[in-house]
């Protein structure tokens, strides 16, 4: 079932949140081969641009962390006093040399306040990461469920040429017999251009899904042929409020944790900032003139008399108060998108549940009953040719509903990130 299938990578994607990408893009190759959804999901999670630049992010979340714990380096300085004047202190005789090196020392904690931000924000982007892994997952499935249904509505155009083909030797027979006008010879054809022509719009809607689904592969071009599926299984999906608990577990949403951690170490060293930081010295001086040597010691302290941090200080607390608004946002939107997969659901069993059960077996019955009396002369061309019409659409729209359905799921899968266990229905 492709549910099962989307289910399965989505579980992956999560496995390898805290795993480094191993899969390399596989080459591009001439369409040999049928293309199942595990996969196209494989092959997305190893090659898709998105999650390649998030790969990068984490690494530049791993930067910034390892940088957050760095210690101030000394400096080292070098003084030349009482040289190159005049009178005694002509040229370096009188010279005093003095060489130092001083330390700046971080008070209140000011490190272990960047550190915690540190691996706050490469917790953010471990989560960032984890929620494009889904987007391109559920992206990916509903892209193959696009492909499958194109595949099928190919395939009814050709049972319909196929169908009319077959009628004109019998239309023909009915003409040399007289029971038929030979207008009714080009009104059957101009039926079958109708039907090819409608073939040829859907083979290039084909093509294009094709292509879109190699593009989240990481291809220029498809290198398959075909894709496989089950597109006619359903089923009905468990109660809402069931699927919205399992909303929570989105990476969107935990990702406001490491968020807010990160804004409350923001916030901390924001505070810090007013704390003064001493710069400690240590110099040797060299008197020339009398050969002698000293120690000099030294500290500096800045006095944080005009520049509080007043403002930083403002800005990081309402950056953190504004964090739960964000997440609420974020979560409404989810549960919006959420709820509107869940509804599209219950409307798509329900249509494919009449087209199955009443539309569709009705028309091929009266398309049954009308292509074996056409030949005995009980019905008119234009009615074959409606019933056929009739059974087409019936069978379209029954695609158009399972490609809905399938893309519901998919989308309520990648928002929840778990499988989305479905009641049997049997398939058509």
């Amino acid at each position: 079932m492709l549910h099962r299938a989307v289910a399965w990578a989505l579980g992956f994607a999560l496995a390898l949140h805290a795993s480094s990408p191993a899969l390399a893009q596989a080459p591009n190759r001439a369409p040999s081969r049928t293309l199942t959804l595990t996969a196209a999901m494989q092959r997305a999670l190893a090659a898709n641009p998105r999650l390649t630049a998030a790969e990068r992010d984490i690494g530049i979340a791993r930067g910034r962390r390892i940088q957050a714990g760095a210690i101030p380096n000394p400096d080292l300085s070098f003084e030349l006093d009482n040289a190159f004047g005049t009178g005694d202190y002509r040229g370096t005789r009188s010279a005093e040399t003095t060489l130092q090196i001083s330390q700046l020392v971080e008070l209140s904690g000011k490190r272990q306040a960047r550190i915690a931000a540190g691996d706050a924000g490469f917790a953010v982007a471990g989560w960032d990461r984890a929620a494009v892994r889904l987007e391109v997952l559920s992206e990916t499935a509903i892209a193959f469920v696009n492909v499958l249904s194109a595949q099928r509505r190919v395939e009814i155009f050709d049972e319909q040429i196929a169908t009319l083909g077959r009628l004109t030797p019998l239309l023909q027979r009915r003409v040399d017999a007289g029971a038929s006008s030979p207008a009714e010879i080009a009104r059957a054809e101009v039926a079958a251009d109708l039907a090819k022509a409608d073939r040829e719009r859907a083979r290039v809607a084909l093509a294009v899904a094709r292509r879109d689904l190699a593009a989240l592969m990481g291809l220029t071009a498809p290198d398959f042929k075909s894709v496989s599926g089950n597109l006619s299984r359903i089923g009905r999906p468990p109660p809402f409020p069931t699927v919205l608990a399992a909303l929570e577990a989105n990476p969107q949403l935990v990702r406001w944790t490491a968020v807010q951690a990160q804004r409350r170490a923001e916030l901390l060293l924001a505070r810090l900032k007013v704390v003064p930081d001493p710069q400690v010295g240590l110099a040797w001086r060299h008197y020339r003139d009398t050969g002698d040597d000293a120690v000099r010691l030294g500290v500096a302290i800045p006095l944080p008399l005009w520049d509080q941090n007043r403002g930083g200080i403002l800005e990081a607390q309402e950056t953190l108060a504004k964090t739960d608004a964000e997440w609420k946002i974020n979560r409404i939107g989810l549960i919006l998108l959420l709820g509107r997969a869940w509804e599209t659901i219950g409307g798509a069993i329900e249509e494919v549940r009449l087209l199955r059960g009443s539309t569709i077996p009705k028309s091929r019955n009266a398309l049954e009953t009308i292509e074996s009396g056409y030949g005995q002369g009980r019905f008119t061309l234009l009615e074959i040719l409606d019933a056929q019409a009739v059974a087409v659409q019936a069978a379209l729209r029954e695609v158009e509903a399972l490609t809905i359905f399938h893309t519901a799921v998919a989308t309520i899968e990648g928002l929840t990130g778990s499988p989305l266990t479905l009641s049997r229905e049997a398939s058509r």
